[in-house]
C-alpha cells in the first residue's frame, strides 16, 4: 500500500485507551489526520474534538451513524467494550477501513476467527494493540535473543503484577468486572503477556496448563458492617486500601478515567457521580467473577518451556530468561532492585547490566509501547506486510494461548493446541 498523504484515521469508542491513541496520533501531522469519532458520551466526543487539533472532525453519536458515512479515513480505531468488536470490526473492513483493535480482538474464539476471515477476504490489513512488542524493553530482549547472547533459549518465567488499585478499578469494580461480559482476566489483561511470551519463544505452543481464582475480593471478605457501597459511609473506611471515598482525593487521576468531565466538576459533583457509579461500590460485594491470581505453563513445539504468572498483588512487568550461556533478569522488579532494566549473568563471567530509554506518553505501565505503537502505525499499515511487527495471523495464535489457558483452569486439565485450536 503506498501512502504520501498523511494517514487519516477514524474512531469507534472513544474511552481513555482510544483517547491516548489518537491523542499521540495528532501530534504528529505530517504522518496523521484525526478525522472522526463515534460515542454516545458528548464529553467524550468534545474532548477527541480538541484533542484532533482538526477544525473539521465529525463527530457521531454511535458506531451505526459513523459506519453509514462513506469511508472517512483509512484507518479505525476499535476502542469499544470487548464484546462489541467483532460487530465493528467486521463492520469497518466491510466498509473499506483498516483497523487498529484493541485488545483482546474478541471474548471468544468464535468472533476472532470471524475477524480473521473477514481480514483475509477484505485484505485489510488489522494491527492489535499488542502495545508491548513496540517497547524498547521488549524489543531489546528480542535483539539479545537474536543475537545469542545467553545462547539457545531453554526456559523463561513472566510476571505480570497487576497492582491492588488497578486490579480492584478495573477487574472488580470496572468494565472487565463480569467475564460474561467482556473477557476472562488472562485475556483481558494478559493477551499482551500471552503474544510477548509467543514472540519470546520463536515457536507455536503445544500444550497449556493453568491454575488461578478469586481469592480475596468477594463476600467472605468483606468487613462486619460494611455497606454495599464504600459512599454510603463504612465502620472500615481509615483501614481499607479500597475505600472509594479515596478516588475522590488521592486516586483523583482514576475517577478522571472513568468520570467524563471530572477536571471540570465540582467536589460535590464528583462525590454525587461517584456514589452512583459502579465504582462508589464496596470491593468485597461487587458480584465480579474474574480471578485475582493465575499461573500458566506452556510448552512450545520446539521444547522450550515458559511459566506466567498474572497477580493482583505486585507491579510491573517482570521476567527471567534462560540460556545456555546464561541468563537475563529483565523489567520492572529488576529496575526497583538495581536501578537497571536488565541484567546479564553469564554460566562463567561477571554480570553485566543493559540500560534502555523509556519513550514518554501513554500509560506507565506500558513501558512506552503506546507510543511506541502510534509511532509504528504508519508503517504497519503502509508498509510491505510482511514485515509487520504485530500482524493479525500472529495475533490470533497468541489468543489462542489464552483461551487455552482458561479453558486449562476452569477444567482442571491439560489442554493441547492444535494450530490455532485447543483441545483437551
Amino acid at each position: 500500500m503506498k501512502q504520501t498523504e498523511p494517514l487519516k484515521l477514524a474512531a469507534i469508542g472513544c474511552g481513555a485507551r482510544t483517547q491516548t491513541y489518537l491523542g499521540l496520533a495528532a501530534k504528529q501531522p505530517d504522518r496523521y489526520t484525526v478525522v472522526a469519532a463515534a460515542d454516545p458520551d458528548k464529553g467524550r466526543l468534545k474532548l477527541m474534538a480538541e484533542l484532533s487539533g482538526n477544525p473539521q472532525f465529525r463527530a457521531f453519536g454511535n458506531d451505526r451513524e459513523i459506519l453509514a458515512e462513506p469511508q472517512l479515513a483509512d484507518v479505525m480505531v476499535i476502542g469499544t467494550q470487548d464484546a462489541q468488536h467483532a460487530g465493528h470490526a467486521i463492520t469497518a473492513m466491510e466498509r473499506g477501513y483498516h483497523l487498529l483493535l484493541e485488545k483482546p480482538i474478541a471474548p471468544n474464539p468464535e468472533d476472532v476467527a470471524r475477524i480473521h476471515q473477514v481480514a483475509r477476504r477484505t485484505k485489510r490489513r488489522v494491527v492489535v494493540c499488542h502495545v508491548l512488542r513496540y517497547t524498547p524493553f521488549y524489543r531489546k530482549l528480542k535483539q539479545l535473543l537474536r543475537e545469542g547472547l545467553i545462547g539457545e533459549l531453554v526456559s523463561f518465567n513472566a510476571i505480570e503484577g497487576v497492582g491492588t488499585w488497578h486490579h480492584a478499578h478495573s477487574f472488580v469494580r470496572g468494565h472487565w468486572s463480569n467475564t460474561r461480559l467482556s473477557s476472562p482476566m488472562i485475556l483481558a489483561k494478559s493477551c499482551h503477556d500471552m503474544d510477548i511470551i509467543r514472540w519470546l519463544a520463536d515457536s507455536s505452543c503445544r500444550s497449556v496448563g493453568s491454575f488461578g481464582s478469586n481469592a480475596w475480593f468477594h463476600e467472605g471478605n468483606k468487613p462486619a458492617g460494611a455497606p454495599a457501597r464504600c459512599t454510603d459511609g463504612c465502620p472500615a473506611a481509615d483501614t481499607c486500601p479500597y475505600d472509594a471515598n479515596q478516588y475522590l482525593e488521592d486516586r483523583l487521576e482514576w475517577l478522571a478515567v472513568v468520570m467524563t468531565g471530572c477536571a471540570e466538576a465540582t467536589p460535590d459533583e464528583r462525590k454525587s457521580w461517584l456514589a452512583n457509579s459502579p465504582w462508589g461500590r464496596c470491593v468485597y460485594q461487587c458480584g465480579n467473577d474474574t480471578v485475582d491470581h493465575q499461573t500458566v505453563n506452556m510448552e512450545f513445539s520446539n521444547g522450550r518451556t515458559a511459566t506466567f504468572t498474572m497477580t493482583a498483588y505486585d507491579a510491573g512487568r517482570s521476567i527471567q530468561l534462560y540460556g545456555t550461556r546464561g541468563r537475563l533478569k529483565a523489567g520492572d522488579s529488576t529496575h526497583r532492585d538495581t536501578g537497571h532494566w536488565i541484567i546479564f549473568e553469564p554460566h562463567d563471567g561477571p554480570a553485566q547490566t543493559l540500560d534502555i530509554g523509556i519513550p514518554e506518553g501513554g500509560y506507565d505501565g506500558h513501558l512506552g509501547g503506546d507510543t511506541g505503537l502510534v509511532d509504528a502505525l504508519y508503517d504497519e499499515i503502509t508498509g510491505p506486510e510482511d514485515l509487520m511487527l504485530s500482524s493479525l495471523d500472529v495475533s490470533v495464535e497468541s489468543h489462542a494461548m489464552a483461551f487455552a489457558a482458561e479453558e486449562s483452569r476452569c477444567n482442571r486439565t491439560t489442554v493441547t493446541l492444535n494450530g490455532h485450536h485447543a483441545q483437551v
